[in-house]
């Protein structure tokens, strides 16, 4: 059977359920744990419509990644379709190292999280103090760093399994929140503004970062005109129809104050009103380990994306270097997330990441919309084009606001990504 290892005709392996797993696995990883109390708090009762919300913009932005995927079928994913599509240039091979900075923001991301459950663990969920934290965030970076030069393939080799696990521990928590849910909790009344409900929706729009990693494997899934629109259409529909129901539960079975009280770990706190100490344990111990599994997948993707990026002249040469077997982009990317991690509250970090991918998935709709020939095609890439924008507008305009630092890292990401690639372009064009 595909998908089971065996291979087809053509050399591939990756059947549809395979396909359908790489694009929820990278979804539901650290992402929502992480992020959870943070829609929470400034959403209310309208967090699943928030959900929601970000999950349409992801939706419109699979499609586009649905029909790349099958024309330019390639393990390079958004770098091979910006390239391909746009040609080489300032504006592309910057695009390229903004995504690089995208998982260096995750990688921040998931590393406080991991510090948050565990001191909650630790702490029985009080106050944890600032240095045990940042010593969590230390051992949350450090861990999968030291992994990555011994074994890099350890954890990756028992994704199916963490997977699994990550997605029966959501379902339990769903299923046994259910009837601790209040109706008066999620009623319109304790709603924002529309604009303050988008605005939240975006501030989370990195839960739904990781379906483009089926486009990774394109050319290893069995019949791919048939499988990639199936396997980007049911990932999403599934993580959204999961996103709404763990939402809803926690919003449901919380009040105003105990969210604020436990954002940094809603999740388990939210579980532990059904299911007592134990529910709070056992969703802590899923986050620890979802949130760890998280940066490992990401320094090491992120580590090879660098390489990439170096030797196609659109990083320093520098990085296309190895160090202790590993390339130099690993260090480089535990580093600088660390030090996000540290100087960054998380809703900074998770407001960060998600402007980074609003940005880069505009981008790819735009491919999308350059490269469909149908009119509804058109229309969707098109409503995926200003769907990234409008959301980054509001986004920006809420954390300017709200978190300026976030604004300001983003800017200066930006600024050193086009500035840095037009002058290795220019050095290139010289012959230097």
């Amino acid at each position: 059977m595909p998908g089971s290892g065996t291979r087809d005709s053509h050399g591939r392996s990756i059947g549809l359920i395979g396909a359908i797993s790489i694009g929820i696995g990278g979804m539901v990883g650290g992402g929502i744990f992480a992020v959870l109390g943070v829609a929470a708090e400034s959403a209310g009762g309208a967090t699943p419509l928030a959900f929601l919300l970000a999950g349409g913009i992801a939706g419109l932005t699979a499609y586009s990644y649905t029909k790349l995927s099958v024309t330019h079928q390639s393990a390079g994913g958004t770098v091979a379709f910006v390239d391909s599509v746009f040609g080489v240039s300032d504006v592309t091979g910057s695009l390229n190292v903004v995504l690089w900075a995208g998982y260096i923001a995750t990688t921040a991301l998931y590393a406080t999280a991991f510090g948050n459950y565990a001191a909650s663990l630790l702490t029985g969920g009080s106050d944890s103090g600032t240095w045990l934290l940042r010593a969590l965030i230390l051992v949350g970076v450090a861990l999968p760093w030291i992994i990555n030069l011994t074994n890099a393939g350890l954890i990756a080799r028992s994704e199916g399994v963490v997977v699994a696990v990550k997605m029966t521990i959501l379902l339990v928590v769903v299923a046994a929140g259910v009837p601790t849910v209040s109706t008066q909790r999620l009623a319109v009344s304790t709603w924002p503004s529309p604009l303050g409900i988008l605005g939240a929706g975006m501030l989370i729009f990195v839960a739904y970062e990781g379906f483009e990693l089926i486009a990774n494997s394109s050319a290893d899934i069995v019949s791919p005109a048939r499988n990639l629109p199936r396997a980007f259409g049911f990932s999403v529909g599934i993580v959204v129809i999961l996103y709404l129901a763990i939402s809803a539960v926690v919003v449901g079975s919380m009040s105003p104050e105990e969210i604020r009280n436990a954002a940094d770990f809603a999740l388990a706190q939210a579980a532990s009103a059904s299911l007592g100490r134990f529910g709070f344990v056992l969703v802590g111990l899923s986050a620890v380990l979802a949130t760890f599994s998280a940066i490992n997948a990401t320094l090491f993707g992120s580590a090879r994306l660098s390489y990439t990026l170096a030797s196609e002249g659109e990083l320093p040469d520098l990085l296309e270097k190895s160090t202790w077997n590993e390339p130099i982009g690993l260090h480089v990317t535990a580093l600088l997330g660390l030090a996000i991690a540290i100087a960054l509250p998380l809703d900074a970090i998770s407001s960060l990441s998600s402007a980074i991918f609003l940005i880069v998935f505009a981008v790819v709709n735009l491919a999308g919309l350059k490269s469909v020939r149908s009119t509804m095609g058109r229309v969707v890439c098109a409503a995926g084009v200003l769907g990234c924008i409008g959301s980054l507008v509001v986004l920006v305009g809420r954390s300017t606001s709200d978190q300026p630092s976030a604004v300001i890292a983003l800017v200066v990401m930006l600024v050193l990504a086009l500035g840095s690639e037009h002058l290795l372009l220019k050095r290139r064009r010289l012959g230097g």
